[in-house]
């Protein structure tokens, strides 16, 4: 459902100046009931000045009225045929300020991980531009050295699915052009949901076991006499010879 712009201060607005129940303004607004309800009371959007929905054409008065009438109607947000489409999400993705600094090592994983990708399906993950990725694929980046590779997932400059869907999107464009995939390349297009099912690799033995008895000649017998012969006897180390006395310094 579409909601109306600044709709905090349009909930502001319908409190003040309608009787209408708090869930009908919650829906119309995408909020919660209780979050309302605290507008009402004056714990929540304190400070807000409320946004008219009549004066800026987003509700009619008669839709209120109706509303009012009866409290099982949903308020109807008023068609704008300008407006049509404004929802669809148009060129590169938006990053926040605090998360734009790691775009750079996004890019970098991508660029490494996934080398099927396009500059546009990088560019719509990460929200940035494609001279950046040229620069950053072509290691001219003016920060290149200090860069390293991040997932974005981890980031979260995307989701795991929007990177399974451009992974296998790029996969099926490979494979219908006739491009051969390496066994490396194969492994990376594998979804998340695929690669869980997958059987896992066997890891390598922590210990071998035997090893401790296995002896370079051969024979057990042999070993073990070299090692008696390599025993000291611990008391003889600290039986030393006596001190000559003085008279026989004197002779």
């Amino acid at each position: 459902m579409a909601l109306p712009i600044m709709a905090k201060a349009t909930a502001v607005w319908l409190v003040d100046n309608t009787t209408l129940t708090f869930m009908q303004i919650a829906e119309f607004c995408g909020l919660h009931e209780l979050e309302v309800q605290g507008i009402a009371d004056g714990d929540v959007a304190q400070g807000v000045k409320g946004f008219d929905p009549i004066a800026n054409n987003q509700l009619t008065q008669e839709e209120i009225d109706k509303a009012e009438q009866n409290r099982k109607h949903r308020l109807q947000l008023k068609f704008n045929a300008a407006a049509e489409g404004e929802e669809v999400r148009r060129g590169p993705r938006y990053t926040p300020l605090s998360k734009r600094q790691d775009r750079p090592a996004s890019i970098l994983w991508l660029v490494k991980f996934h080398p099927e990708l396009t500059d546009g399906q990088v560019s719509k993950l990460v929200g940035t531009t494609k001279p950046t990725i040229n620069a950053i694929r072509e290691r001219t980046h003016w920060n290149i050295a200090n860069i390293q590779p991040i997932d974005p997932v981890a980031l979260g400059l995307c989701k795991q699915s929007e990177l399974d869907a451009a992974v296998q999107k790029a996969n099926a464009k490979r494979l219908k052009e006739g491009t051969a995939l390496s066994d490396e390349e194969r492994r990376k297009l594998v979804s998340t949901e695929q690669s869980l099912g997958l059987p896992q690799e066997p890891e390598l033995p922590t210990a071998i076991s035997g090893l401790e008895t296995f002896t370079l000649s051969g024979n057990a017998d042999d070993d073990e006499e070299e090692d008696d012969n390599l025993l000291v006897d611990a008391d003889s180390l600290f039986n030393l010879p006596d001190a000559p006395s003085a008279d026989e310094d004197d002779d």
